[in-house]
């Protein structure tokens, strides 16, 4: 049996979103989802407890930061990253292309795989998809990603299509790496920027490798999100209907709604927990910066229609003094907040897909939040 299963349930008669379930090594996750991301075998701030309890299932950690700290011959050595980290939840981590191709300006892309600099000292090192999968054997995760090229955003057609064609390769080459296949499914992702052709011949090239799941990468780079939502219109629906469908590097809340209605199942994102360690905050009014001055004497809580364990106890004055004296604990508490707003949104976001109603809901939210206002501050 594949070690990552899909679960069909039900698909929104208003929209065409799909309700299903992702079964894994270390249990079943309800789609549509938001994953937490912790990078380096943890979510900043957060306990694996605090996690589970606000509802996630499951989280994304880093192939290329766990490679170069601690290393994964140490997680492999404690028993894999679950025991390592305390979590008995799903784990998907990404193949580490992106922070490749973001965080190293000395890189030099070849047919065998990317020579770069280490982004905290320096060194030289050489990541190919052989590499990259025996890594996330290694950590043991549920969900590997294939190493991929990720092109930045714009780019020319021919660049693409190259790219494209090298990703392609590249997932083949993956595959017959990979040491571990009934207890860890790797996804392939779909490249191609803005250009439907090479997104078509993507899709066709990974789809035909028969792999438990697959991704669109390439978006959230810098494109207009009215761009994003045109690709995965034309991109999801080259998808196996019966396999799970992820967006790479989505987390605003307009996003995950509008990629769930174009029949996407899985997002992840660092926003939330960046965004709160500025002390940003996610609310059902609309974006909530709560360091500002004029929350100095606000009592209230965050968002007062929400009922996680930071607004439950804490002000925004409170959370405003503890951020601006730089203290942990106010971090950790908008973190908190972030993570279960999101969580939640999922959460209402597959009951509207239950109750064929998701259209009227996006409408709703985007009312309250604020999207629909001209000049909305949003994310």
């Amino acid at each position: 049996m594949a070690a990552i299963t899909y679960e069909f349930i039900k698909e929104c008669k208003q929209t065409g979103a799909r309700l299903g379930k992702v079964h894994t090594p270390h249990g079943s996750f309800d789609t549509p989802v938001f994953m937490p991301v912790g990078t380096l075998a943890t979510v900043k701030t957060m306990s694996p407890e605090e996690i589970k309890e606000m509802g996630a299932n499951i989280l994304l950690s880093n192939t290329y930061h766990l490679w170069l700290r601690p290393g994964e011959d140490i997680i492999e050595e404690a028993g894999g990253l679950h025991k390592f980290m305390n979590w008995d939840g799903a784990i998907l981590t990404d193949s580490g292309g992106f922070q490749v191709f973001s965080l190293s300006d000395m890189r030099e892309i070849t047919e065998e795989g990317v020579h770069f600099r280490n982004h905290l000292n320096g060194e030289k090192l050489f990541l190919s998809p052989e590499k990259a999968t025996h890594i996330q054997n290694a950590l043991g995760s549920d969900i590997m990603m294939a190493f991929d090229e990720c092109p930045p955003y714009p780019a020319e057609y021919e660049y693409m299509k190259n790219s494209v064609e090298r990703t392609s390769r590249w997932a083949e080459r993956c595959l017959k790496a990979h040491k571990n296949p009934e207890k860890q499914g790797l996804f392939g992702i779909v490249q191609g920027g803005e250009y439907e052709e090479l997104r078509k011949q993507s899709a066709r090239d990974l789809v035909s490798l028969d792999l438990p799941g697959y991704a669109v990468g390439g978006l959230s780079v810098g494109e207009p999100k009215p761009v994003m939502n045109r690709v995965l219109e034309f991109t999801t629906p080259l998808l196996p209907k019966d396999k799970p469908r992820y967006l790479m590097g989505v987390g605003s809340p307009d996003s995950l709604i509008d990629g769930a209605i174009r029949g996407i199942d899985m997002f992840d994102c660092v926003l939330p927990t960046r965004i709160a360690r500025n002390g940003t905050c996610m609310t059902s009014q609309g974006r909530l910066v709560v360091r500002n001055a004029k929350y100095a004497r606000d009592f209230r809580p965050i968002d007062e229609k929400c009922d996680c364990y930071t607004c439950r106890n804490y002000s925004r004055a409170y959370i405003r003094h503890l951020i601006k004296a730089n203290e942990t604990f106010g971090f950790r508490l908008t973190t908190y907040h972030n993570l279960h707003f999101l969580v939640k949104l999922m959460g209402q976001v597959r009951q509207a897909i239950r109750d064929d109603r998701l259209g009227d809901f996006r409408e709703e939210f985007f009312e309250e939040y604020g999207f629909n206002k001209p000049n909305a501050k949003n994310f």
